[in-house]
């Protein structure tokens, strides 16, 4: 089971990320990470599948690795009309695996962050293997 903690420690340990608010990470000055609470909408859509306790959204290298996520783990993933279209999967905070976690936060960092800096750390890092 992953915590705020376990989230906050895999992104503050690639390079080039902030948290400009509590809960809400980006890498490069874009959104990679962040504490997504379901809308009235997101209720409305999900209905008796509606999650009650705490989700956490994160930015996906493209709608392929979005896809594969939701059907990998369907009772972990789960996305809601307001995000189709875009990179970017909902996961059940208490259901997500910590190591799982700071894999998909990693693969959006590198989704995100200039292709330089992304050499860089996977030069540093040859046990990370991208995707």
């Amino acid at each position: 089971m992953a915590t705020w903690e376990d989230v906050a420690a895999a992104v503050t340990a690639l390079p080039d990320t902030a948290e400009p608010t509590p809960r809400r990470w980006t890498a490069h000055g874009r959104g990679l990470v962040w504490e997504r609470p379901l809308r009235r909408s997101d209720h409305e859509a999900l209905g008796p599948d509606a999650w009650p306790g705490e989700i956490v959204c994160v930015r996906t290298p493209d709608l392929d690795a979005k896809d594969a996520l939701l059907a990998s783990a369907p009772d972990v993933w789960f996305t809601t009309p307001h995000f189709h279209g875009y990179p970017a999967v909902l996961a059940r905070l208490e259901r997500l695996d910590a190591d799982e976690a700071a894999e998909v936060v990693t693969d959006g960092w590198l989704s995100l962050v200039p292709r330089r800096t992304a050499r860089a750390w996977l030069d540093a890092h040859p046990e990370v293997a991208p995707g």
